[in-house]
């Protein structure tokens, strides 16, 4: 069994191809459930945002994992995978890990310390869990996961003065007209990317600010704080011949603003640029404008420098969030390499507290005068005995499994102690024992002492010669998360 996330983001894909996985929260839980069933994948979370789009999966079948991920995407997306391979990362085990908590803390964002993406991370978990696709390896770790993000913005100055994707459109806005005062800007999507641009166009002088929305009521909500004016989203083409600039960013399927569109509207300007902000992925405006006279658009890819002179704080910030991100890391790794022996702890904590009750059950009988507050003290010290009994056992048996022998303990203690594990717990035995496959404790040394605990690949690489799954066999070699932990 395997942790794995296959993924393209804002650094590996430009919009035009990130646009074509983009998912729709609609189309998030169908996409889910045809996921979950492609062959070896036992839970599963789809992560889907204007700059990345990634599948994390446990995986009982690891030589597997690059192909059923593609093969899924290839399936779903209806794009050949020769179009995107190239455009693919991978991350295994504690890599994948990693990767989701650096996500969680914003370290891995266009705009590093962005707080959205938390909130995206745990809205994509939540929807992972209500529809099924989770189970206790996810439900652990994307919580954790959640925990750590909270902790870093907590904890650091990370989110301080919170730079957005929103806040970097208006700031590239800023470098073009220096300040709004006088200008008529007009937002296209209400929602909370539509929200921050307001905010931060009200701060740097904006007065005159048109909001266009699908919802009216939503449109008139933003507007009002702002004294603007609300209009319907199929408006919007009426208002571009007064607008000076445009940004939008919705969740539209298709172009909210065609070439066409932009052609008219520039028609009766005279001397009058119009600029183009498009921060929705997939896009909004038709790239096509690009070609109208008068007319500038960026897109989302060309705000990655916009911020980067208030950024340097926030990388250096990052080092220590670095830390704590290997912290959480390995604590998962050990509570993964508890997995071997959670059955057996559990059977033995069960027989303990059954041996308990029937005893003192029978000691109650042969003394029937106690009172209440005696039978209370007397439960309270054979229960204390009880527990302090099993106690070293069950720290031993997490500490065998830690140190890579989780199975070999899980079995001798079962035997050792007559334990009987219940059917669910039988029949989930091998996953268990397997735990994970690189959740094992277990390590696989290379020939240069290397632990054989897989790491990045990039799937557009040539594979490794023999390799059916596309992986290279010179990937970093890295030490299970068990292992890790020791």
């Amino acid at each position: 069994m395997q942790i794995v996330v296959v993924g393209l983001n804002y650094r590996t894909a430009p919009v035009e191809v990130r646009e074509r996985f983009a998912l729709s929260e609609t189309d998030l839980p169908q996409a889910l459930a045809a996921f979950l069933a492609s062959a070896g994948i036992r839970e599963g979370v789809i992560l889907s945002t204007c700059n990345r789009t990634e599948l994390y999966a446990v995986l009982d079948r690891p030589t597997l994992c690059g192909y059923e991920i593609r093969t899924f995407m290839e399936r779903w997306f209806g794009i050949p995978r020769r179009e995107f391979n190239q455009y693919l990362y991978i991350h295994e085990d504690g890599r994948a890990v990693s990767h989701l908590f650096r996500v969680a803390c914003g370290l891995d964002a266009m705009v590093p310390g962005e707080t959205q993406v938390l909130g995206q991370v745990r809205d994509a978990f939540l929807l992972a869990q209500r529809t099924g696709a989770t189970g206790k390896v996810f439900n652990r770790l994307f919580k954790q996961a959640v925990t750590v993000g909270k902790r870093v913005h907590h904890e650091t100055a990370i989110g301080e003065n919170a730079v957005s994707v929103s806040y970097a459109a208006v700031e590239l806005g800023r470098r073009i007209f220096g300040r709004f005062d006088g200008k008529r800007v007009m937002l296209i999507g209400a929602g909370r990317m539509g929200e921050l641009a307001a905010r931060h166009l009200f701060s740097n002088g904006a007065r005159d600010i048109v909001v266009a929305n699908r919802t009216p009521e939503r449109a008139q909500e933003l507007a009002s704080q702002f004294g603007g004016k609300a209009v319907r989203l199929d408006e919007a083409r009426a208002h571009l011949a007064t607008a000076d600039i445009v940004i939008s960013g919705t969740n539209a399927p298709g172009h909210v603003l065609t070439a066409a569109d932009v052609r008219e509207a520039m028609a009766g300007r005279t001397d009058r640029p119009l600029f183009l902000i498009d921060i929705a992925v997939p896009r909004d405006i038709d790239p096509a404008c690009r070609e109208v006279p008068g007319v500038f658009l960026y897109d989302i890819d060309d705000l990655e420098g916009v911020v980067e002179n208030n950024l340097e704080k926030r990388r250096q910030i990052g080092e220590a969030v670095e830390k704590a991100i290997e912290e959480e890391r390995e604590a998962f790794a050990r509570w993964a390499a508890t997995l071997p022996v959670q059955p057996v702890i559990r059977a033995l904590q069960e027989k303990a507290e059954a041996i308990h009750e029937a005893t003192l059950q029978s000691l109650l009988r042969k003394m029937p005068n106690l009172d209440e507050r005696q039978r209370k003290k007397i439960d309270k010290l054979t229960r204390s005995m009880i527990r302090q009994l099993i106690r070293a056992p069950i720290l031993r048996l997490k500490e065998l499994a830690e140190a890579g022998r989780g199975e070999e303990a899980a079995r001798f203690a079962a035997m050792l102690l007559d334990l009987d594990l219940d059917p669910a717990s039988a029949e989930g035995k091998p996953e268990a024992l397997e735990a994970l496959g690189a959740l094992e404790a277990e390590t696989c040394a290379s020939k240069d002492g290397r632990t054989g605990w897989r790491g990045t690949v990039a799937l557009g690489q040539p594979a490794e010669a023999g390799r059916a799954d596309g992986r290279t066999g010179d990937a970093e070699a890295l030490p299970r998360l068990a292992g890790a932990a020791r």
